[in-house]
């Protein structure tokens, strides 16, 4: 019989049913049944869902033998396990949520069929990662019960969901999704239904930067990851992260948001990670990728150049931006180099100078200064574990390898890459913080819910929104304006939210009245 009422969020009445699982549908059970919901697993094959249930008890164990679940809690969240096959099991749940195909036709004809069988006040809750939440809506007897409820694998550890209101949708249904998702232990986020919701919008910076700094010929793939591991502390590198994820997941994603935004430039994929999808190379499960594995998963990573010992006769550090000379000065006078202080380097000095979205070429040419012995440093991240010299098309090997061994005179790693407009780390974190601004600027969540959701849902080491503060709002729209100039490619345009709080000394996370 159709439940003709819906419990409270908190409440342990609350039944709900999860169709398809696989693993989102079993990470999903999991932490519903633990919170204290009834749970009704679906499977168009009885015996997958059979087979989750099983799963999902062995996994209570394993969590009551390492101490981390009380045997009297694991045994009454398995009681409150339901397996079945028929869609009409389901009459009694007072939300039912879909983890099957990312197909909208699958999605639209599972709930045509579903919003038949329960009840008038049944949520209908989509896990999808891409589709629009209206899309799947369109057609329905009731629409304003469908709602996107998006989860991350694994379920259980990404503590973090977005709860999507379609256009038809209730306020009063994404209410309800939020407080659910809180009492399931998550950080549950508002978003409008727009391509990638919170989190997979603000991820296609990352990637598709790093793919685009790769079709540039800056550096090569682990010089990449290694660099924007150890400046701005990425967890992993864009090609490690694409390894992990596969290409036959992300480089969908790509594409399904580039094209759902009528082409936006910000969101333009590279030709290099769909001819690796054609090629099958689509990372660690299939033992090659952006990297080749080993029988048992490890990666095979080349060797960094060795060291450098060598040391320029006499340093001359650009003062054009003091505020970043300024950071890199105490390396230079603790390698034991006479660091020149007048306005012009003399004739052998090794010339430093420190872009900031603009290129070492560039510098040069504004500075009037020797090419064949010019290199750019990165100075705005970390530079404690690594240094990253950037030559431009005239350097001398001699005074690369120079820089290299002055920079790295103290120990630290220090990577040589080609001339580039904002080198690696600043056009990659830029990139990120515009397209999170320009999230917070179409009104798809609230800046703190940005920062959440990214911090949570991908695992960057800041708040993009933050980490546009730390930086300064003018530093990124500095950064972003000379990629613009430089390039001409409208991807870099600065979005207006970010541009008007730079203007103003706001902060990133402001919120407006």
């Amino acid at each position: 019989m159709p439940a003709t009422h819906r419990p409270e969020a908190t409440s342990p009445d609350l039944v709900i049913g999860i169709v398809g699982c696989g693993v989102m549908g079993r990470g999903i059970a999991q932490i519903a049944a633990l919170a204290g919901a009834t749970v009704w697993l679906n499977d168009t094959r009885a015996e997958a869902a059979h087979a989750a249930r099983d799963t999902l008890a062995n996994t209570f164990g394993m969590l009551v033998e390492k101490g981390k679940l009380q045997r009297d809690a694991a045994d009454s969240a398995i009681g409150r396990l339901h397996a079945g096959a028929d869609l009409k099991e389901l009459a009694g749940c007072h939300l039912v949520i879909e983890a099957i195909i990312e197909r909208l036709d699958a999605k639209k004809e599972l709930f045509r069929t579903l919003e038949d069988i329960v009840g008038p006040d049944a949520i209908l809750a989509t896990n999808t990662s891409s589709l629009s939440v209206t899309s799947i809506a369109a057609g329905l007897k009731r629409p304003q019960q469908v709602v996107g409820f998006h989860f991350f694998n694994p379920v259980p550890l990404m503590k973090i969901v977005e709860a999507i209101g379609g256009l038809m949708t209730s306020p009063e249904v994404v209410d309800y999704m939020l407080a659910l998702g809180r009492h399931w232990g998550h950080a549950a986020v508002r978003a409008k239904d727009t391509p990638g919701f919170i989190v997979n919008h603000a991820g296609r910076g990352f990637g598709t930067e790093g793919m685009r700094i790769l079709a540039e010929d800056i550096t090569d793939i682990p010089t990449l990851d290694r660099i924007l591991r150890d400046g701005p502390g990425f967890k992993l590198g864009p090609c490690e992260l694409m390894d992990l994820t596969g290409l036959d997941v992300s480089h969908p994603v790509m594409e399904s948001i580039y094209q759902q935004y009528y082409e936006e430039p910000r969101f333009r994929p590279q030709p290099l990670t769909r001819q690796m999808l054609d090629a099958g190379a689509i990372g660690r499960k299939v033992g090659h990728g952006f990297y080749r594995y080993s029988a048992d998963g490890k990666k095979e990573v080349p060797a960094e150049p060795a060291p450098s010992s060598a040391l320029p006769p006499s340093v001359w550090l650009s003062q054009a931006r003091p505020e970043l000379a300024a950071r890199i000065a105490p390396f230079l006078q603790a390698a034991g180099v006479t660091v020149e202080s007048g306005d012009t380097p003399s004739s052998e000095a090794l010339c430093l100078v420190t872009p900031l979205g603009d290129d070492a070429t560039r510098c040069c040419a504004a500075q009037g200064l020797d090419p064949r012995r010019t290199v750019a440093v990165e100075t705005l991240f970390d530079l404690t574990r690594r240094r990253v010299a950037m030559t431009t098309p005239a350097t001398d090997a001699a005074y690369a390898d120079m820089a290299r061994g002055l920079l790295g005179a103290d120990g630290a790693a220090v990577s040589l890459v080609r001339d580039s407009t904002g080198i690696v780390s600043q056009r990659v974190v830029a990139h990120i913080i515009n397209i999170a601004a320009e999230i917070a600027q179409q009104g798809i969540a609230e800046p703190a819910d940005i920062d959440r959701a990214v911090t949570l849902g991908l695992g960057y080491p800041r708040g993009p929104l933050a980490w546009g503060d730390e930086l300064s709002a003018g530093t990124v729209l500095t950064i972003l304006n000379n990629l613009l100039q430089e390039t001409g490619d409208p991807r870099y345009r600065p979005s207006l939210w970010l541009r008007r709080r730079a203007e103003l000394g706001l902060s990133l996370l402001h919120r407006e009245i």
